[in-house]
């Protein structure tokens, strides 16, 4: 592109760094790589035959390399930067997303400034999050782009064993705060789904091929998006929920793309009993299951135990059992470049060139680089070495940049003018734009004239609609996103909004007035922090437990005292050791005997007395002692409701 002439692969072979050394043949499968991943990329190599030598001449068009101009108002990169500060850090494709921004932005840092007091607080960490994530993401996200197979150590956690996997990977969508992969299972020759925090060890490539395989036709990736915990394997059949009547909007809302809701009645696919039971436990009386027989079975033997285990003497726990130090593993070679380096390369080199502008030099400070890219001082020279080295080729470079104590050197020489805009993103970056609006954009900013919706349409007008089929389409607007907007409206405003909510313990909504002071979404649910006006309390609501919210006419003062109901209280639980190794994955304590020891965060009584009965058994509080009896109590209460009175008589 900077020489602005057609050039055979006889000369890419000989002046682009790191062809030259290799045979005739190696090159042939590398170039025809690199040509397909450009195309990829939106970036083809354009040929065509010399009529003179016989020898195809390669060109690249600017157009087709530099992404065109997008003008962002400083409202709407302000509305970008703002979903990259809630993420960073926390999002696992938060780095490409930087990246990306940056590249938009002809390599502007991203925010450093601290977050307002009318910052609205988000959760993307999700449960499974650890420093490794990232990296699995980034592995699995380029099989499925380049169609490669991978090989992986994965942990089934219902059967506790550990297995080699080699799966042909086909999605990456993230639910609940849990990221997930979808592929066929080679071995298995059957689709699966797995959970990417339970990949053990590394994730490598299968063979040596370009390409292992093709998507299937008929697969859509939204099919395995929104499934509830009952669903996930293989369907075993259908079972009936008797559902209350005011609760029967919310099982529609939350459930009815997943079953169908007929006269009260909920019926609903299942593969696993002991998921499906565990919900209709959580509900504290609001759902009575009907069918099938093992269901209700589950349900009883459920209560049964939970019963039994809060009138009995609490267990002792066993010591905590100590963590293994992981084993020391050799060193191994890594590539000379890593992946994900390119993006920061590509930013880097764009705001250089940016930052010489018309001239020929310019000097940098250090920290300007160091902050807007995240760049410890003492890999800066490195980054810059880097970059000395692969933006040269063809007998000429774009830009030289040395480290002189605090400042950067920068000499923009020969075609650097035509480096000057930043290229095209990866596929990696684009997705990560879509799942930061997937993440934030629907929720806070739910209709079109607000920042994030328009920086949504001008990306997808200068960009396209971001079709990458291996990302599921994101979940259509709900009658959820309307109620954070809503919401989000009346806390700038200080408007009182009239809500009709659903107590976790409660069969029927009840209204009250509240003054609406900060949301916070904690994967997977959203929470509004509020005053209660009805109760003159502190109160946390669940959104999706709002049937509806009104705005009404009265205005209200911030309360400068005021403080979410945060869940302070603490309730000491020990798991059984049938069931620990699920809790150990959410952050309990293993202990020696194989049972595990949490202490859990509550709110609400009546939403622990839930979580511990959709346990069915599996789960003794210990501490505090007041609620033994209650839980007690209450699993009697349900045993008596809930079991049809025909099993009961028998049992007399």
């Amino acid at each position: 592109m900077a020489e602005r002439r057609p050039l055979t692969a006889r000369d890419i072979k000989s002046c682009v760094e790191g062809y030259s050394e290799m045979s005739d043949e190696a090159f042939a499968r590398r170039f025809y790589s690199d040509r397909s991943e450009l195309t990829s990329l939106g970036v083809p190599l354009h040929s065509q035959r010399d009529e003179f030598t016989g020898e195809e001449l390669y060109t690249l068009r600017s157009e087709q390399y530099f992404l065109p101009p997008l003008e962002l108002s400083d409202e709407e990169l302000a509305a970008l930067q703002t979903s990259l500060f809630l993420l960073e850090g926390q999002f696992a494709y938060a780095e490409p997303f930087r990246l990306a921004l940056q590249n938009l932005a002809l390599g502007r840092p991203g925010p450093v400034e601290a977050p307002t007091d009318s910052a609205i607080a988000v959760n993307v960490q999700g449960h499974d999050y650890s420093p490794e994530l990232p990296g699995f993401l980034s592995k699995l996200d380029a099989a499925i782009s380049k169609q490669r197979t991978v090989r992986f150590r994965y942990w089934s956690i219902g059967r506790d064993e550990v297995s080699e996997r080699t799966v042909n990977p086909y999605a990456l969508f993230s639910e609940n705060g849990f990221w997930y992969l979808v592929g066929r299972d080679l071995d298995r020759d059957a689709m699966r789904t797995f959970r990417v925090s339970r990949i053990q060890g590394d994730i490598t490539f299968a063979t040596r091929r370009e390409r292992d395989f093709r998507f299937p036709k008929d697969f859509e990736p939204a099919d395995f998006r929104g499934r509830p915990p009952w669903q996930m394997g293989e369907i075993a059949g259908e079972a009936r929920i008797e559902v209350a009547r005011d609760t029967a909007w919310w099982v529609e809302r939350s459930f009815g793309s997943r079953g169908r809701l007929e006269d009260g009645v909920f019926a609903t696919d299942y593969a696993d009993v002991g998921q499906l039971a565990a919900w209709v436990l959580r509900q504290n009386g609001r759902a009575r299951a009907l069918d099938p027989p093992e269901l209700v079975a589950e349900i009883e033997e459920g209560l049964q135990r939970v019963a039994q285990g809060h009138e009995e003497p609490p267990p002792e726990p066993a010591p905590p059992r100590e963590t293994e130090e992981s084993a020391v593993l050799p060193d191994r070679p890594a590539g000379p470049v890593p992946p994900e380096r390119f993006a920061v390369l590509q930013a880097l080199l764009a705001h250089l060139l940016a930052r010489c502008g018309d001239g020929k030099r310019a000097v940098i400070p250090a920290t300007e680089l160091t902050e807007g890219f995240r760049i410890p001082y003492e890999q800066l020279d490195e980054h810059l070495q880097l970059l000395n080295l692969v933006n040269f080729g063809g007998g000429c470079y774009a830009v030289y940049a040395v480290l002189d104590d605090d400042v950067v050197r920068v000499e923009k020489e020969l075609f650097g003018d035509a480096f000057r805009r930043p290229p095209r993103l990866t596929p990696l970056e684009a997705r990560a734009i879509r799942l930061a609006l997937e993440f934030v954009g629907p929720m806070i900013a739910a209709e079109a004239h607000t920042p994030l919706g328009r920086v949504r349409q001008k990306l997808e007008e200068t960009f396209g609609q971001f079709e990458l089929k291996e990302v599921p389409e994101p979940l259509a607007a709900t009658a959820e996103e309307e109620l954070i907007h809503t919401l989000t409206r009346a806390i700038e405003e200080r408007q009182l909004v009239e809500v009709e909510y659903l107590r976790p313990d409660e069969e029927r909504t009840t209204t009250r007035v509240v003054e609406p002071h900060r949301l916070e979404r904690d994967l997977p649910h959203w929470y509004v922090h509020v005053w209660d006006r009805t109760r003159e309390a502190v109160r946390s609501f669940r959104v999706d437990r709002m049937r509806s919210a009104r705005p009404l006419e009265e205005r209200f003062e911030p309360r400068p005292e005021f403080q979410p109901e945060s869940r302070m209280r603490t309730a000491r639980v020990w798991y059984s050791p049938e069931g620990a190794r699920w809790h150990v994955e959410r952050g309990a304590v293993p202990l020696t005997d194989g049972a595990a020891l949490q202490n859990l965060h509550y709110g609400s009584v009546d939403w622990l007395v839930g979580e511990i009965l959709s346990s069915r058994g599996e789960a003794i509080v210990l501490e505090p002692s007041r609620l033994r009896g209650r839980i007690a109590v209450r699993a009697r209460e349900l045993l008596a409701e809930l079991v049809p009175a025909p099993r009961a008589q028998s049992r007399r």
